[in-house]
């Protein structure tokens, strides 16, 4: 059975269960539930976590980096991507810097670079090196031109060897007559093959002209044709990212300058999905870009999750107030524990072909099992990953232990300083004087890289799937079977009894876990 059979079937189990605390009037959260176990021949780590983010943007891991201004910018979209999820670049920034940390991405591997940055012959190391600086590029490599036509390119060695920065490019570079090139549209196969074969690690692509169309990068067609890697990447070997865009005609501003930096999905954040300046924004990015995956939300509620869809959505996202940082539910008096949420939403969107991202409530790696086997396709991180190194929040200092800030978009800070976050819940027209904030400012330890908190992630999601016996999400999905628990059950769920001398990598105890 597919995912998405799985999805439009549902699991009947799950379903009489859920029937059950509806007749009893309750809604519940991760800490409320556990799956029961079963036969399993499924071996540890030998699951296929494979599912989608939206219709057409897939994930080899289930995993996606939240929207926030402490979590996702390229640095933590290329870990995400890396480790086969997705990161949502936050918009608490200006368009045009946004459109930035997406090309990061996009440039960070390449399979074919369809539009290679150029300089001119007349150039110099030093003009190059400035612009690298100021645009951010990691890489070192640079078509040269004259007159429009490729005359050599500029690698790394040709910086390092450059005795003097005011050096015009046409005598620094490597000249055209040492290099390879392969005419316009050869594949990434016959292009690995030539490349091989002269010991070459770059291959331009030329039209009749003599223009540059395109480049090949010989480690990164060796690591897409090796069919090893984990890496989450498009039909031409670049990296998968998407954006925020928020609403109405900032969301278009947006949406145009990430489109021409390739952007493969654009986020509709708001505090509240279920709205018509969410519906109307989704019709008219969906109407100009066809080829570009539009999600929205946040809801709660099954009926909810069907307007979206109704809209055009591609994906939806559930969860109106259940982050750690969030205080909406408190302040304003609304929203649903998660575990109910998540499942009303999917039990609603059966058969649309829209996929559900659990945003929000993850405490642990067995709350992604959780969520996965009550039919999301994905789930959103937020604090687990606020601390890695990769996450943009400043690093401080406390009682001689290293923190990272993690705030949330509706945190007061946030609010006063970008009228993003003041847009996301409904108040960009309010005095920053009078400003209701949703959300708080917080600190999180600092725990390393994000690829190892994404490994010990993953692989409790794997050990999930291997107490269940299910070997990919469909299978979740069929075989699982919910029961909730009492307060004594989830106390006796963690340590207890003890004390603990030194947290493991995949939890934490204490009051900062």
């Amino acid at each position: 059975m597919t995912a998405r059979k799985a999805q439009e079937v549902g699991n009947k189990a799950i379903g009489q269960f859920f029937a059950k605390m509806d007749k009893e009037g309750l809604a519940l959260t991760y800490a409320d539930v556990r799956l029961h176990t079963d036969h399993s021949d499924v071996l540890p780590g030998s699951a296929n976590l494979a599912s989608r983010f939206s219709r057409r943007i897939p994930l080899r891991a289930p995993i996606v980096s939240a929207a926030m201004d402490t979590v996702t910018e390229s640095r933590m979209a290329i870990a995400l991507a890396a480790a086969g999820g997705l990161g949502i670049i936050h918009r608490n920034m200006t368009p045009q810097e946004q459109a930035k940390e997406v090309t990061r991405v996009k440039l960070h591997l390449n399979g074919l670079i369809e539009k290679p940055i150029c300089v001119d012959a007349a150039d110099s190391i030093e003009t190059v090196l400035t612009m690298r600086a100021e645009k951010g590029y990691s890489f070192h490599s640079f078509p040269v031109l004259e007159s429009g036509k490729l005359v050599g390119i500029l690698t790394r060695n040709d910086f390092q060897f450059s005795k003097d920065a005011k050096e015009p490019l046409r005598k620094a570079m490597t000249p055209l007559k040492e290099l390879i090139t392969a005419p316009e549209g050869t594949s990434i196969t016959a292009a690995y093959e030539k490349m091989r074969g002269h010991k070459k690690k770059l291959l331009p692509l030329l039209n009749r002209r003599g223009e540059v169309v395109g480049l090949y990068v010989f480690s990164d067609l060796k690591r897409i044709l090796s069919g090893q890697s984990s890496h989450n990447v498009d039909k031409d070997g670049h990296l998968l990212v998407a954006a925020a865009v928020g609403v109405g005609d900032g969301a278009l501003v947006r949406a145009a300058l990430l489109a021409e930096r390739g952007c493969d999905v654009f986020v509709v954040d708001t505090a509240h999905g279920d709205s018509e300046n969410v519906f109307a924004t989704v019709k008219l990015l969906k109407r100009r870009y066809p080829h570009i995956d539009v999600v929205a939300g946040n809801v709660s509620r099954g009926e909810s999750a069907k307007r979206l869809a109704k809209a055009g959505v591609d994906g939806v996202l559930v969860g109106q107030g259940p982050g750690s940082i969030c205080t909406t539910r408190i302040i304003a008096g609304i929203g649903c524990p998660q575990v109910t949420a998540v499942y009303e939403c999917v039990k609603a969107l059966r058969g649309s072909g829209v996929p559900v991202c659990a945003d929000g409530g993850i405490e642990n790696s067995g709350d992604i099992v959780v969520a996965l086997a009550l039919g999301a396709e994905s789930v959103i991180l937020g604090r687990l990953l606020a601390g890695t190194e990769e996450a943009p929040g400043r690093t401080r200092i406390i009682q001689g232990v290293p923190m990272k800030e993690y705030r949330g978009m509706g945190s007061l800070a946030a609010m006063q300083e970008s009228a993003e976050s003041r847009k996301r819940y409904r108040q960009a027209d309010v005095s920053t004087k009078k400003l209701v904030p949703e959300g708080v400012e917080s600190i999180v330890p600092l725990v390393g890289s994000a690829h190892d908190v994404l490994e010990q992630q993953t692989g409790g999601i794997q050990s999930g799937f291997g107490y269940v016996g299910a070997s990919t999400l469909a299978e979740l999905r069929a075989k699982a079977k919910i029961f909730r628990i009492s307060p004594s059950g989830l106390a006796e769920s963690h340590p207890h009894g003890v004390a603990i001398i030194k947290d493991p990598p995949n939890y934490r105890s204490g009051k900062l876990s």
